[in-house]
């Protein structure tokens, strides 16, 4: 028994060795209460990042070897990796995808190689990155998109480098205006120092806000030092005379527009401030006419930032842009924001737009009647006023007619020049029409004497009678 134990501590350590890269040294070591795999390689005939290390690895090294570049997904299979030094090789260039599958990982140190860019975009496969060290490289500048993959990073050295500006993003992210902050506020350690910094009011910025009483961010240094132009000499922040930001200002070019349906409209706004504000266009929203109602209710949710937006800085503080809306519809009409902002804080101004016109038609219109309305009524006519003739009787005239007895002629007579003439219908109320307007119904027609030598209309007279 005692022998089978004393060959498994010979052969533990063998074993370890073998699965060990060539030139590196695997150990284990305690982290709190839990043992962890400690790999290092730090001889200088590694050329390439090794392709066999332990899988359980918790802490890699790679330190003053020949590693040049860091191909893509070189760490694939160490998912429990936490710890990841890189430092003082000959790292020129690394690949945006090097770091897959590493979303344990905590601490990522690249110092004291030979970088002139960095891949922000692979920070996303490290979801739990705190801590980035990039001292003593050669980057000249930091992108815009930066601000995007650190927010989480909580120490960042970019110390002893050739920066000269910052990018206002990342002030943005640093020193979040009031309102912006998302969640806890998060206390973050900035290495800046020994980079040739322009004297510029964003520098100037970071050194007033860092030094302000409860500061999200802590300098490791606070000896910054800046320079008026390229090529100068350096001068210490607190020695410089340094240029003040200012906050935006935003004037749009009209504040409410009304414009037909279908047709294009641009908006614009100018923007003044320094350093040199940025424009963003964000629909806030929505006009609820009856008219549009069915088209809000699947309307999108707002508000929401536009994209299709062009801008251009003419001169140093002064910004403009415009946005173009083609073919206007109901969903087009609402608030528009156009927002401006540096670091020195956020303005914008509102623009209504108004869509007018007709988008759809419960029923085809009548056709209008060529023929020209009839005004029968005899409401406010005065009692003596006799109405207007007209093409076609009203109802009260075809009462009055009907108790009109028609004219007869005696049976026994034949009076053929005495029949009545046939008129038309209209013709005849226009000639019996003026005539009863403000008589009431006859019972009686008294006859008039005719004249001697007439002798036909008499019994006629008589007959009436």
């Amino acid at each position: 028994m005692y022998l089978l134990v004393l060959v498994h501590i010979l052969q533990s350590p063998l074993l370890a060795v073998q699965s060990c890269p060539a030139l590196c040294a695997c150990t284990y070591g305690y982290s709190g209460i839990a043992e962890i795999r400690l790999v290092q390689c730090s001889d200088p005939g590694i050329s390439t990042v090794p392709i066999n290390v332990p899988a359980d690895t918790v802490k890699l090294r790679l330190e003053k070897t020949l590693i040049s570049r860091v191909p893509r997904a070189a760490f694939y299979n160490l998912s429990e990796l936490r710890f990841l030094w890189l430092t003082y090789n000959s790292i020129t260039s690394i690949h945006p995808s090097s770091f897959v599958n590493l979303k344990a990982l905590r601490e990522l140190r690249l110092d004291g190689n030979l970088l002139t860019s960095f891949p922000w975009e692979g920070l996303r496969d490290m979801p739990r990155l705190q801590t980035l060290g990039l001292h003593n490289n050669r980057l000249s500048s930091l992108p815009a998109h930066a601000a995007l993959f650190l927010s989480n990073i909580t120490y960042l050295d970019l110390s002893s480098n050739r920066l000269t500006i910052l990018p206002a993003e990342l002030l943005d992210l640093w020193f979040p205006l009031p309102g912006q902050q998302e969640g806890p506020e998060q206390r973050r350690v900035l290495g800046l120092h020994d980079n040739p910094w322009l004297c510029d009011c964003q520098i100037s910025m970071v050194m007033s806000l860092s030094t302000s009483l409860g500061s999200p961010v802590v300098l490791m240094d606070q000896l910054l030092v800046c320079r008026r132009s390229l090529g100068q000499s350096g001068l210490l922040m607190t020695q410089a005379e340094l240029s003040r930001c200012m906050r935006p200002s935003v004037q749009p070019a009209a504040t409410r527009v009304i414009s037909p349906l279908g047709s294009n409209v641009i908006l614009r706004c100018d923007a003044t401030g320094y350093p040199t504000p940025t424009l963003t266009w964000i629909k806030t929203s929505a006009y609820t006419d009856c008219c549009q109602q069915d088209i809000l209710e699947n309307s999108y949710q707002l508000p929401r930032n536009l994209e299709s937006f062009m801008q251009e800085s003419p001169r140093v503080g002064v910004r403009w842009s415009i946005i173009s809306l083609n073919g206007l519809s109901y969903k087009d009409a609402g608030e528009y924001r156009c927002q401006a902002r540096n670091m020195a804080g956020i303005s914008e101004a509102p623009i209504k737009l108004k869509v007018v016109g007709i988008s759809r038609l419960s029923h085809l219109p009548k056709k209008k009647s060529k023929k020209p309305r009839l005004k029968s009524s005899t409401k406010h006519m005065k009692p003596n006023q006799t109405p207007a003739p007209t093409n076609t009787p009203s109802v009260k005239d075809n009462q009055i007619l009907q108790n009109i007895p028609p004219p007869s002629i005696n049976k026994t007579q034949t009076a053929p020049n005495l029949l009545p003439k046939v008129f038309p219908k209209d013709k005849y109320i226009k000639r019996r029409k003026p005539n009863l307007t403000n008589a009431k119904a006859p019972t009686s027609i008294k006859s008039k004497p005719e004249p001697p030598g007439n002798s036909t209309t008499a019994p006629l007279s008589k007959k009436l009678v």
